[in-house]
């Protein structure tokens, strides 16, 4: 019977891309037991996902190295697929006694742990972040182009987050916009500035949709600009966020999430909820590589043309705040 190890221990949307590989890996093998090793905060991700039998943590600490290792050597994994290469794992999945190791890419450390290789040749052509991560599940044997991600919530899970949303005076019937206005630096943004020109716009439109701002990042001066609209249906929910796995419960009692290419994005695209994505228009940034999955999702990238004449030739220098407008992203509300 085969042991399944997958491993991806970077950031939040870069673990929802595994979710599709976790599900098409179970129907290719259902008698397998399948785990995962995350950093302790995206494990949230996972939870109560039916085709996972064990969810492992590292808090990529120096003291957590070892007792890890010692984790995987237990349950005596038959494969482990790293999804995204980094040291720490490779030497934890070797010394873990992981036998069938299968990375990307070959990095040094990847050579001499004896890992073999998966080649994203370089994005040539460049395809999807899910499909890449499908790469490595095909090399044991699966045969799937299915990406659609997934995130399971309980009922009572459920009932919590909308319990939070109530906490903050909004019900079940109203409309409710999430906006989160954070990319934790991980992709090209709006500036505060922009977005609350873009909450103004959605108040005069929609007056009576509320509009929920969840990102941790938000200053000072922008929580004091918003609070000086007097609007009510604008509320902040960032301090109800104590873990990612209430962030998730939330998402999944709104009606529309509006965001960057960011963490949150892809847990609403996973949880099927309506998505409005904000790309740039960079080769590895862009829709295409990054863009929220499923039917539910607009990807908004900023054109070619734009970025041909506002951005730095090698692209390092992104205009990314006036290629796309909030009239784009209004028109698709």
């Amino acid at each position: 019977m085969k042991r399944i190890l997958i491993v991806r221990t970077d950031r939040v949307g870069d673990v929802v891309m595994i979710t599709p590989m976790i599900r098409e890996l179970r129907k290719t093998f259902p008698d397998a037991f399948i785990a995962t090793l995350t950093n302790t905060n995206t494990q949230d991700i996972l939870i109560n996902n039916p085709h996972l039998d064990q969810i492992i943590a590292d808090d990529l600490s120096k003291d957590s190295f070892y007792s890890v290792t010692a984790k995987l050597r237990e349950y005596d994994f038959t494969d482990g697929l790293l999804v995204m290469p980094t040291e720490r794992a490779a030497y934890q999945m070797f010394l873990g006694g992981v036998k069938n190791r299968i990375g990307v890419g070959r990095k040094f450390y990847e050579v001499i742990t004896l890992m073999k290789s998966v080649s994203r040749n370089k994005y040539i052509p460049l395809r999807h972040e899910a499909d890449y991560c499908m790469d490595l599940a095909r090399k044991i044997g699966v045969v799937s182009d299915d990406l659609t991600p997934e995130i399971f919530i309980t009922t009572e899970e459920k009932k919590a987050g909308m319990d939070i949303l109530r906490s903050l005076d909004i019900s079940e019937s109203d409309f409710r916009i999430i906006v989160h206005t954070g990319s934790g630096k991980s992709s090209s943004n709006w500036s505060e500035d922009k977005y609350l020109e873009l909450i103004k716009r959605i108040t005069e439109k929609h007056s009576s949709a509320k509009i929920i701002l969840t990102a941790k990042e938000m200053s000072d001066e922008f929580k004091k600009n918003i609070s000086s609209l007097n609007n009510n249906n604008i509320v902040f929910a960032d301090q109800c966020v104590k873990r990612l796995r209430d962030l998730i419960c939330i998402i999944a009692n709104t009606d529309l999430l509006i965001a960057p290419s960011t963490g949150p994005l892809h847990i609403a695209s996973a949880l099927k909820i309506k998505t409005i994505g904000l790309y740039c228009h960079r080769r590895m940034n862009c829709a295409k590589h990054w863009g929220a999955l499923g039917s539910k999702a607009v990807n908004l990238e900023i054109s070619k043309e734009f970025c041909d004449n506002n951005c730095s030739p090698d692209k390092e220098t992104c205009m990314f705040e006036g290629g796309i407008t909030v009239e784009d992203v209004m028109k698709e509300i």
